[in-house]
């Protein structure tokens, strides 16, 4: 599949076992085109509500066996739609991920890092659960774990992303953490570069980073080429903190990304990840 859209992590790649791939492409377009509903293109909020809310029902036909509309039947459902009846997906995590994009259009702004983390298990955590449950994963430490990860790779991207968030009138930066560090909200959305931001910034990485140590130990309880494909997920999530620590903290002026570059780092951390611990450069706590 052609991915159009940059990725900071693999999506269906060559680590990815071969049987699932078609299913874990699958579940990918389904969510892709969902955040291209919510994000892409110039049409007003009630317009893509409306469209997610179509989207929800062609979901909802699909998983019950019948013909959703012509819409996104061939680029989406048709291939959805036999992953959900082989492996019987739940699909209330595919509806947690349209509930996530339909609030990203009613909701701008985050109180406390328990509501974010709420949007995270909606937006996020999903894709985790879906994973597990094609490698027939289950158990409930394998399941807080991926959340974890999941999470932390969500706030990861925030972190990343305040270039991109802030001219859409976004603020995933919680109230609590601004009040902190004396950021107002507008400073954020105007890319106001300053000494408190950097540490705003700061704080919010080690948040991210804690959250990351506290899932990584399921990337060595995944069997074969999945866990290993899971370490990666974990060290690029974590190469994006580096990169941010090392620039120290200025999202608000660059947005940073890994690319093949980063490869031969990548792997090596991989390959040397312990059970317990990241092996990272600077492990972190949330401050």
């Amino acid at each position: 599949m052609s991915i159009e859209h940059y990725e900071n992590f693999p999506v269906a790649s060559w680590l990815s076992p071969p049987a699932l791939r078609p299913a874990i492409m699958a579940i990918y377009r389904f969510a892709r085109t969902a955040d291209d509903l919510a994000d892409e293109g110039d049409a007003p909020a009630a317009v893509r509500l409306r469209d997610l809310a179509d989207y929800r029902a062609d979901l909802r036909a699909t998983a019950e066996g019948r013909t959703p509309s012509p819409r996104w039947a061939a680029p989406v459902f048709a291939s959805l739609g036999p992953v959900i009846a082989r492996y019987r997906l739940p699909v209330p995590l595919l509806e947690d991920l349209l509930d996530a994009f339909e609030q990203d259009l009613v909701k701008t702004d985050y109180a406390t890092r328990a509501e974010l983390l709420d949007y995270c298990r909606r937006s996020a955590n999903p894709v985790g659960r879906l994973l597990l449950h094609l490698y027939g994963i289950d158990d409930a430490d394998a399941l807080r774990r991926s959340d974890a990860i999941c999470s932390a790779l969500q706030l990861i991207n925030f972190w990343q992303d305040f270039t991109v968030d802030g001219p859409r009138g976004r603020i995933y930066a919680p109230l609590e953490d601004r009040r902190r560090h004396g950021v107002e909200g507008q400073d954020l959305l105007a890319l106001r570069d300053s000494p408190a931001a950097r540490a705003l910034i700061g704080s919010l990485c080690g948040w991210a980073r804690a959250l990351m140590a506290e899932g990584a130990p399921l990337a060595h309880r995944i069997p074969g080429r999945a866990g290993w494909e899971l370490r990666l997920v974990v060290q690029g999530g974590l190469r994006i903190l580096d990169k941010l620590d090392a620039a120290g903290h200025d999202a608000l002026l660059r947005r940073p990304t890994v690319g093949a570059s980063d490869a031969p780092l990548l792997l090596w951390r991989a390959l040397t990840m312990r059970a317990t611990g990241l092996n990272t450069r600077r492990e972190g706590t949330a401050r």
